[in-house]
């Protein structure tokens, strides 16, 4: 004790606390998980959802953010429109435009694993045409084998999207590695790595403009000739910055007869909007990690409560010898708050560590913010504070005669 007004030292007042904690270890431990698992929730949620988010902006960096799509739409009447054979030349001639590349979806044609599989069985892949700069456009590159080059743009030769490749089953590119792609095969070239800025592309078998038209009648007529296409998406990077002037005008460019005919967006808004949605599940689990507190809040009043019944002759032996109410109170409620403290701590270190984990494992940035582990601690000395407070007024409350009765 200090010299002023019979008051416990920090170092004394600690020791005392701890007394009920250390006899009633496991008891302990169990009424600190609930907390520890709680705390461990929130910290977690956060943890994940920062690291998450932090993941796909910086990918989203790494892509950039200065390209847009142009799009058939529909017509006033709801049908499908089609882009003008012209578009992608029109659009070159844009001030700011830097590079472009275009596909053009057969929305008839299918592809299979082989000639046996039915035709219903055809799992949603695509089959378009492609200009050969695509993937320069696109930011993504090849998994395994080759892209297409002018030669193999002209002959029977796909190369499949990650998706696709997945789908049919083709992990890795052999030479007599087949597909039958609109009745007839075709060899496969490679495989691309995912393309976040155009999913699209990921379920698609990719072949060049000349083989379509040769090889599938892929043809516009233009002034009595046939030519390849048309274009149903138009992929355009532009200089930083002039994205928004740019993209005010490439509906007209592209169709001046029925611009309103014409989509354009920009891919990356969408990422950017799945970064922030990511985190719209977090008010569940965070819900979840609540509730776990108030789980643990239950725990640890419960074993508080039976704490003072239990040492109802403790309390009173302490105050025949001098100890005030505000003492005992301070007492048990110093154990409830350290009781919390301990499973807050803990459960930190276990959100940290399984944020950590999970994003390392998905290459991801490790991102803890400070409103995370901290406001778990602090959430958990609330919870203590809240759920001791009761049973430590009322073991001040007990009168030393009635409390020095044994149980």
């Amino acid at each position: 004790m200090s010299g002023k007004g019979g008051r416990l030292g920090l170092k004394d007042g600690l020791r005392v606390t701890s007394v009920g904690l250390r006899a009633r270890p496991q008891r302990a431990a169990l009424s600190a998980l609930g907390i520890a698992i709680g705390t461990a929730a929130i910290v977690g949620v956060l943890g994940l959802s920062s690291s998450s988010q932090a993941g796909l902006l910086a990918e989203i960096d790494r892509l950039g953010t200065n390209m847009l799509t142009v799009e058939a739409g529909q017509s006033l009447t709801g049908q499908e429109s089609k882009l003008p054979l012209e578009a992608p030349a029109r659009i070159t001639h844009l001030d700011n435009v830097q590079l472009l590349a275009h596909t053009g979806l057969m929305k008839d044609e299918k592809v299979y694993r082989s000639s046996m599989i039915p035709e219903g069985n055809s799992g949603g892949l695509q089959v378009r045409a492609t200009s050969l700069n695509l993937l320069s456009v696109l930011n993504t590159g090849v998994a395994r084998g080759n892209w297409l080059n002018e030669g193999t743009a002209r002959g029977p030769v796909a190369v499949l999207g990650s998706a696709a490749a997945e789908r049919l089953g083709i992990d890795r590119v052999q030479p007599d590695q087949r597909i039958w792609l609109g009745g007839q095969w075709f060899s496969v070239a490679g495989t691309l790595k995912p393309s976040p800025l155009e999913p699209d592309i990921d379920n698609s078998a990719l072949i060049g403009y000349s083989a379509a038209q040769k090889f599938l009648g892929y043809v516009s007529m233009v002034r009595g000739e046939g030519k390849a296409g048309p274009p149903s998406s138009i992929y355009v990077r532009v200089a930083t910055g002039q994205e928004a002037a740019v993209q005010s005008v490439l509906a007209q460019t592209a169709n001046p007869e029925a611009p309103n005919e014409v989509k354009v967006s920009q891919p990356s808004d969408a990422l950017t909007a799945r970064a922030a949605a990511a985190g719209a599940f977090d008010s569940l689990f965070l819900g979840l990690g609540v509730v776990a507190l108030i789980v643990g809040a239950v725990g640890v009043a419960n074993i508080m409560i039976i704490s003072v019944l239990e040492r109802r002759s403790e309390i009173g032996l302490r105050r025949a010898l001098g100890a005030t109410k505000g003492q005992i109170r301070t007492q048990f409620l110093g154990e409830s708050i350290l009781l919390a403290v301990i499973g807050g701590v803990v459960g930190v270190l276990a959100g940290a560590a399984a944020t950590a984990v999970y994003a390392s494992s998905k290459s991801w940035a490790v991102v803890i913010s400070v409103e995370a582990w901290s406001g778990g601690i602090a959430s958990a000395i609330l919870i203590g504070a809240f759920a001791g407070l009761m049973p430590a007024v009322r073991a001040s409350r007990m009168p030393p005669t009635v409390a020095l009765r044994t149980v």
